[in-house]
């Protein structure tokens, strides 16, 4: 996975590399489904959702250029796959879901695997999760119409997220980059990609 699909691809940042390499991608994965863990493609997962293909997972994470001293907010846990790669990359990691069985389950997998700096809570993550804040990475792994206010507020000076944006209908979604410096916070477009909407409630 590492040298035939992220190396060559532009993932440059060793840290990130090495923990792509030895967190055990197929345990956040249905038994059935375990076989296809290295694959380069996303993969459904319960609720509906899915866990992103490795690739993307690794650029999202360069991207927001995690320091271990980070605190870190995710949107969207899923599998608990991307908490557990900024949890080996970060001090410590919110990550927020809504359906409670992935939240369970999520958390249950990161216990086995012995996370013990990431928390997992169920809630709207288009509301950020104000007590832990501000973060210095924010990462959104689900699309947003527009990117939600409470997360531009959550993030500290210095900060960066990543978070895919809706620019039409069926049409993939603009990844980008947001970084604040001071009061300013301007962003950049990565490419282009396809994520499950950002639902609120």
């Amino acid at each position: 996975m590492v040298a035939e699909q992220l190396v060559p691809h532009g993932v440059v940042n060793e840290r990130v590399l090495h923990v792509m390499a030895t967190l055990p991608r197929e345990e956040f994965l249905a038994e059935g489904a375990r076989r296809y863990a290295y694959e380069d493609r996303a993969l459904a997962i319960e609720c509906g959702q899915t866990i992103s293909q490795p690739l993307v997972v690794a650029l999202m994470t360069q991207a927001v250029d995690p320091q271990p001293d980070d605190v870190a907010l995710e949107v969207g846990t899923g599998s608990g796959y991307q908490a557990a790669v900024l949890g080996r990359l970060c001090r410590a990691v919110t990550t927020l879901e809504r359906e409670a069985a992935l939240a369970e389950h999520a958390s249950a997998t990161l216990r086995r695997l012995g996370v013990e700096n990431v928390e997992v809570a169920v809630a709207d993550g288009s509301l950020g999760w104000p007590e832990h804040a501000p973060y210095n990475v924010i990462l959104v792994a689900a699309a947003a119409a527009e990117v939600p206010q409470a997360l531009i507020d959550e993030l500290a000076d210095g900060g960066r997220m990543v978070i895919p944006v809706r620019v039409g209908h069926d049409e993939p979604q603009d990844l980008r980059l947001y970084v604040r410096r001071g009061a300013d916070v301007s962003y950049r477009s990565l490419f282009p990609v396809m994520f499950v909407p950002l639902r609120t409630g």
